[in-house]
């Protein structure tokens, strides 16, 4: 089956019978659509649709290929050099299941081996393209493995006090600066308290939505006309009601 959509996309890709758009695509051009689709599957899993998971699979999958055509015809590297990368990564940071160890070893810690070959730094190589909270966790664990870290939770906790009133001091054109000391920390706190704040912050935005959806059914075309009070009334009724 790999095959067959490999062929698919060496036929969109060919330079006199291909498709136009396909043809005309590099890395850089498709990388939003790489983004884009690896966020649809989340979206399906959260959602629990295991069609659409099925299919959001399948057109990630397809960002894949689309990256491996585009190398191959560069003389790069192809699929299966890809599919050989990947197998070689997993049967070398499972020793305990391919190899002669005994035990589980850290994941952190074989990453960490790695990245020691050919590193700049513990902070080296963090994917500048994840969403920010993410790659903020990313970079904290990073430092967190060579000691550069809090004890405990009370640590970020105490630092998020700081930041915001740093914020309160700062001038107009280093709020921006401050507020993201300030975010940087809200994540530091979240990875202390074992909370991935992505995760967190996503179900919080499907939690406003849908409070804010119900506000606009309840109060039906009339909304934009309601007072902020009236809103905040609603709100709060909103909230009672779906806890």
């Amino acid at each position: 089956m790999l095959d067959r959509l490999t062929a698919i996309m060496a036929r969109l890709r060919d330079p006199e019978h291909g498709c136009e758009w396909d043809r005309a695509q590099t890395f850089a051009t498709i990388a939003p659509y790489t983004i884009e689709e690896a966020y649809e599957v989340v979206d399906a899993i959260e959602h629990g649709n295991f069609a659409n998971i099925r299919d959001e699979l399948g057109d990630l999958l397809l960002q894949v290929v689309f990256h491996a055509r585009i190398a191959e015809e560069a003389g790069l590297f192809a699929l299966p050099d890809v599919i050989a990368a990947i197998s070689d990564k997993m049967e070398r940071r499972h020793p305990h299941i391919f190899g002669d160890a005994t035990v589980p070893p850290g994941w952190e810690a074989i990453k960490a081996n790695e990245r020691a070959v050919d590193s700049d730094g513990a902070l080296a190589g963090v994917a500048l393209g994840q969403p920010a909270l993410s790659r903020a966790g990313k970079l904290q664990t990073r430092a967190a493995y060579v000691g550069f870290d809090w004890p405990d939770a009370s640590g970020p906790r105490a630092k998020i006090d700081e930041e915001l009133a740093e914020i309160d001091a700062a001038s107009p054109d280093h709020v921006e600066e401050e507020l993201g000391d300030l975010l940087f920390s809200v994540v530091n706190w979240a990875r202390h308290l074992n909370v991935d704040p992505e995760a967190a912050l996503r179900r919080a935005n499907a939690k406003f939505e849908r409070r804010f959806a119900s506000m606009e059914a309840i109060a039906g075309k009339h909304f934009p006309d309601l007072s902020l009070g009236e809103m905040e009334a609603l709100w709060s009724r909103v909230k009672a009601l779906s806890g």
